[in-house]
C-alpha cells in the first residue's frame, strides 16, 4: 500500500510541479517572481512536518498521511481557482498547500521502517523511496495533456496539471484509508515495551530529547538535511546553466531525467549497501559522490555529456544520503520518540532546502554556477567531519 500510495503522490506532485514556475510567471506577469512557485511549495512542506508528526504520534500513519493528502488536494483546487481569476498571492497559498502533499511522499518511508526488521531497515526505506520513480517519470511527461484537458472548461492551461493531481491525490487518500490497515506506527508501537508506551515518552519534546540526546541521531538528521540542499541547490539552477551553454529544452529535460533516475531509481541499491556495510559507511559514500557531482557539474562549462553526469551522480548521492540517513535516524531514537524525531527531520530539511534553493539563484546570479557548486562542496565539509567525528566516537564507546 505505500509503494501504491508513493507511486500516486510522486505522479500528483511531478504533474503538478512541472508547470508551476510557468503558471507563477503567467499568474504574476513577472519572469523574477516564477521562483516563488517552488519556494511556497517547500514552506508548505515544512509547515506541516511537525503537525503531522503530532497527529501520527495521536492517531497513527494512517491519519497522518491521509491527512497530507487531502491538504494538498485543497491546496490543488486552491491552485487552480487562484490561476482562474489571476490572483497571484492566492496562487502561492495554493501551492503551499499543493506543497504538503510532499509530506505524504516523505513520512512514507518512515512508514515503511515501522515494522521492519532492524537489519532489513534500510532496504524498506529505499522501496518506498523507489516506488517514486515511477510518479516522478510520468508526471511531467502527462503534464501537456492534463493542460490541453481543461481548456474547454476556462482554467488556464498551465493549471490543468493541478487539476489532475488533485485527483490523484484523493485517490491516494481515500486508499490509504481503507487499505493501510493494521497502522504499522500503532502495531509497532502495541509491541514496544510498556515503558515506551506513554504519551510522555511519544510527545515532540520526547522526540526533541532524543535527537539531541544522541549522536547518531544528530548525524543522521545532518546528513538528510545537507544532502537535500546541496541537491536542491545544485539541481534548481542547472537547467539555467545549460540553457546558458546552449541547451535547448530537450536535453534540459533528458539531463533532468537522468538525475531522477539516480535519486530513485537505484535507492534499493543504497538501501542493500546501508544494511550490508552500515549506516556509516553510505553516508560516506553520500559525501564523496555529492563531492564528486559538484567537482562535475561545476567544472562542465559547456560540456553537456559531463554536466549530465554530474547531475546524475548528484542524483545518486542524495539517494545515499535520503535512506541511510533516515535508517539511522529511525535506529538511533526509542520507538516511541520515532515519529516526532522524524517530524524534526523534514522540517530541517525542507527549512534547509528552501533556503538553499532561494540563494541558489543569487549565488549564481552575482558569482556562477561553478561557485554555486563549490559553495556546495563546501556544505558537506562540515558533514564528513560530523560523520567521521561520530564514528570514532562511537567506536570508543564500544571498546571502551
Amino acid at each position: 500500500m505505500l509503494v501504491a500510495s508513493q507511486i500516486l503522490g510522486g505522479l500528483g506532485t511531478a504533474t503538478g510541479i512541472a508547470l508551476a514556475a510557468v503558471l507563477a510567471k503567467k499568474v504574476s506577469g513577472d519572469e523574477a517572481l516564477s521562483g516563488l512557485a517552488s519556494t511556497a511549495s517547500v514552506v508548505g512542506t515544512a509547515v506541516l512536518s511537525m503537525p503531522l508528526a503530532a497527529l501520527m504520534n495521536a492517531r497513527g500513519r494512517r491519519a497522518g498521511l491521509v491527512l497530507a493528502y487531502l491538504v494538498g488536494t485543497a491546496g490543488a483546487l486552491l491552485t487552480v481557482a487562484a490561476a482562474a481569476v489571476g490572483n497571484f498571492p492566492l496562487l502561492l497559498v495554493g501551492l503551499a498547500g499543493f506543497g504538503a502533499a510532499s509530506s505524504a511522499n516523505l513520512q512514507a518511508r518512515y512508514a515503511a521502517a515501522d515494522l521492519a526488521e532492524p537489519d532489513r531497515r534500510a532496504r524498506a526505506i529505499s522501496t518506498v523511496v523507489w516506488a517514486t520513480t515511477i510518479g516522478a517519470v510520468l508526471g511531467p511527461n502527462i503534464a501537456a495533456p492534463a493542460g490541453r484537458s481543461v481548456t474547454g472548461l476556462g482554467i488556464p492551461e498551465e493549471a490543468g496539471p493541478f487539476v489532475w493531481a488533485a485527483g490523484v491525490f484523493l485517490v491516494s487518500a481515500v486508499l490509504v484509508h481503507l487499505l493501510l490497515r493494521p497502522d504499522p506506527l500503532l502495531t509497532a508501537r502495541a509491541l514496544a515495551p510498556a515503558a515506551e508506551q506513554s504519551a510522555e515518552a511519544r510527545s515532540l519534546r520526547a522526540g526533541f530529547a532524543a535527537v539531541s540526546a544522541s549522536p547518531m541521531a544528530r548525524l543522521a538528521l545532518v546528513t538528510v538535511a545537507v544532502s537535500h540542499t546541496a541537491m536542491v541547490s545544485v539541481m534548481s539552477m542547472t537547467p539555467v546553466d545549460l540553457e546558458h551553454h546552449g541547451a535547448g529544452i530537450e536535453l534540459i529535460g533528458l539531463v533532468i531525467s537522468g538525475h531522477i533516475a539516480g535519486m530513485y531509481a537505484f535507492s534499493p541499491v543504497m538501501g542493500r549497501l546501508a544494511d550490508r556495510f552500515g549506516r556509516l559507511t553510505v553516508i560516506g559514500l553520500a559525501v564523496g559522490l555529492l563531492a564528486l557531482a559538484a567537482l562535475l557539474a561545476g567544472t562542465a562549462g559547456g560540456s553537456h555529456v559531463r554536466s549530465a553526469a554530474g547531475l546524475f551522480v548528484l542524483g545518486l548521492g542524495w539517494s545515499a544520503g535520503l535512506v541511510a540517513g533516515s535508517a539511522l535516524l529511525t535506529d538511533s531514537v526509542p520507538q516511541a520518540a520515532r515519529a516526532a524525531a522524524q517530524g524534526l527531520s523534514d522540517l530541517t530539511t525542507s527549512l534547509a532546502a528552501g533556503i538553499g534553493g532561494a540563494t541558489a539563484g543569487l549565488v549564481v546570479a552575482t558569482a556562477s554556477y561553478a561557485w554555486l557548486n563549490l559553495a556546495a562542496a563546501c556544505l558537506l565539509l562540515p558533514l564528513g567531519a560530523l560523520a567521521l567525528f561520530t564514528r570514532r566516537f562511537s567506536s570508543g564507546l564500544s571498546s571502551g
